[in-house]
C-alpha cells in the first residue's frame, strides 16, 4: 500500500443518507483499507463533509461524530468557508477522492475541483454531472443507459445501498408478544410538531379498539426525548387539536433497553433511543410513517407501512422537501404561499414514498390530504387483521430490494479507482 498521504472525503447531507449510505460504507471501507482514525499510523484518512440541505436538521455532525469513523467532520454551515479556506479545516493532502453520498451533486463537484481530488458519485436516480466524475456507481441499469455513450465505461451498476440494511438487523432483545405498530413521526421539528400529536392520537384510538396492539417509537438521532415531550404537550399549538397527549416519559436505564411513554389516555409506547433501531423495527407488523428517507429504510427492512401526511395543518408545508419547503418557511410569505404550494403540489404530485417511487406504482399506501386520526387508526387495524395483505406488501418490498452486496461492490470500485490512479498499491 502506498505511504503517500491520501484523503477520502464523503459528501452527504441529511440523517437518512447518513444512516443508510454513509455509515455502512464507512464501516466497510475501514475493513478494506487502513484509514485513520481507526488505523492511527496510516497515512490515509476517511473524512466527512456535510453540505447545505433544507432537509437536514443541523445535528448531523454530532450523530456522525459518535460513530468514530471519521478523522475530520466539517459541518454544513462551514461548507462555503471550506471552499474558500480549506486549510482552516484540516491539513488536506495533495491527493484525494471525493465521494458523493447525498445532497446536491454539485457540491461534490465544487469541492473536488477546489481540492484537485478525484471525484466519484453514487447515483440513486440520475448522475447530474457525469463528465465531472472519474467514476459513477449507479443503483440501477437505467442510470447507466442515460449516460452519454462515450463515458458509459466510467459507470458501474452496484445496486441499492439500502438493500443491505436487513443484514445488519438481528433480534437480540425480543419485543413482548403482540401486534406491534412502529410510529415514525420524523426527525425534523417541522414534521415532529405534526407527527407526534397525530400519531399519539392514532395510537390511543388503535389501543381502544384493539387492546392487544403494542407501539414503538424509534427516536431519530437528530431529536431527543425532550423534543418528543415538548411536541406532545399543549405548548405545541397542533397538540391542542387532539385529545391525546403525554402523561409521562421514563428513560431507559441499564436494566431496561427501552424507555416508556404513557399517553394521557394510558396507552403505553416503547421508546428506542439506540439508533438505528433495526433490531426492534423488524419485529413490528406495520409502521406508520411520514415521508422521507425512513420510507426507504422501512422498505429495505421489508416492513409494511402506511405513509401519512395530514395537510390540514398549515405548518406541514415547512416539512416539504427542497425549494418548496424553503419558501414555505419564510415568515412573511409562509401563510399564503404555504397553502398555495401545497394545493398545487398535492394536485400534481407523484409518489412520495421511496418504494412507490422505485416501483413506479403504489406498493405502500400514501394517505396525503385532510386525513383524520380515526381514518388512519381504522386502516391500520384493517391491515393488522389481514395477515395476507401484510405478507403481500412484504413480498413486494422484498422484490424491490434487489441483490445484496452493494456496499462491498462500492468499496471495490473505490479501491479499483485509487489503484488505477496509482494512489493505492
Amino acid at each position: 500500500m502506498s505511504k503517500d498521504p491520501l484523503a477520502i472525503i464523503f459528501i452527504s447531507n441529511g440523517p437518512g443518507e447518513l444512516a443508510t449510505w454513509v455509515k455502512p460504507l464507512a464501516k466497510e471501507l475501514h475493513k478494506q483499507i487502513a484509514l485513520r482514525p481507526l488505523a492511527k499510523t496510516s497515512s490515509k484518512s476517511l473524512n466527512l463533509v456535510l453540505v447545505p440541505c433544507p432537509n437536514a436538521t443541523g445535528n448531523e455532525n454530532l450523530v456522525a461524530k459518535k460513530w468514530l469513523q471519521f478523522e475530520n467532520i466539517v459541518k454544513a454551515t462551514n461548507f462555503w468557508e471550506l471552499l474558500i479556506k480549506p486549510k482552516k479545516f484540516g491539513s488536506w493532502p495533495s491527493k484525494g477522492l471525493i465521494i458523493f453520498l447525498g445532497g446536491d451533486q454539485f457540491w461534490s463537484v465544487l469541492l473536488s475541483a477546489r481540492l484537485g481530488y478525484l471525484h466519484m458519485t453514487y447515483a440513486e436516480w440520475i448522475a447530474r454531472w457525469p463528465f465531472w466524475n472519474n467514476r459513477i456507481v449507479a443503483m440501477t441499469d437505467n442510470i447507466l443507459t442515460k449516460l452519454p455513450r462515450r463515458i458509459q465505461n466510467r459507470c458501474s451498476v452496484i445496486g441499492d445501498l439500502t438493500a443491505d440494511l436487513i443484514e445488519t438487523a438481528t433480534i437480540d432483545d425480543p419485543l413482548p408478544a403482540g401486534k406491534w405498530v412502529a410510529l415514525m413521526p420524523g426527525s425534523k421539528s417541522a414534521k415532529l410538531k405534526i407527527g407526534i400529536p397525530f400519531f399519539l392520537d392514532v395510537a390511543d384510538k388503535i389501543s381502544k379498539s384493539m387492546p392487544e396492539c403494542k407501539f414503538l417509537i424509534p427516536i431519530a438521532p437528530t431529536t431527543n426525548l425532550d423534543e418528543i415531550k415538548y411536541f406532545g404537550s399543549r405548548k405545541n399549538p397542533i397538540s391542542k387539536q387532539y385529545k391525546s397527549g403525554i402523561k409521562s416519559i421514563t428513560k431507559a436505564n441499564n436494566e431496561e433497553e427501552r424507555g416508556i411513554l404513557i399517553t394521557t389516555n394510558s396507552t403505553s409506547i416503547l421508546l428506542q433511543e439506540n439508533y438505528p433501531a433495526y433490531n426492534d423495527l423488524i419485529q413490528c407488523d406495520i409502521a406508520l410513517t411520514t415521508v422521507g428517507a425512513n420510507t426507504a429504510e422501512l422498505g429495505s427492512l421489508n416492513i409494511p407501512m402506511i405513509v401519512v401526511v395530514p395537510t390540514q395543518h398549515i405548518l406541514v408545508m415547512e416539512a416539504w422537501d427542497g425549494l418548496v419547503g424553503l419558501i414555505a418557511r419564510l415568515p412573511i410569505l409562509k401563510w399564503f404561499l404555504g397553502l398555495l404550494i401545497s394545493f398545487v403540489k398535492l394536485r400534481k404530485r407523484g409518489f412520495l414514498a421511496w418504494p412507490n417511487i422505485s416501483a413506479k406504482r403504489m406498493i405502500v399506501p400514501e394517505r396525503i390530504g385532510h386525513i383524520t386520526t380515526s381514518q388512519i387508526a381504522k386502516e391500520t387495524i384493517d391491515w393488522l387483521k389481514s395477515p395476507s395483505r401484510l405478507s403481500g406488501q412484504k413480498e413486494d418490498l422484498k422484490a424491490l430490494r434487489g441483490n445484496k452486496g452493494a456496499t462491498q461492490k462500492f468499496c471495490k470500485e473505490i479501491i479499483n479507482l485509487l489503484k488505477e490512479k496509482e494512489l493505492l498499491h
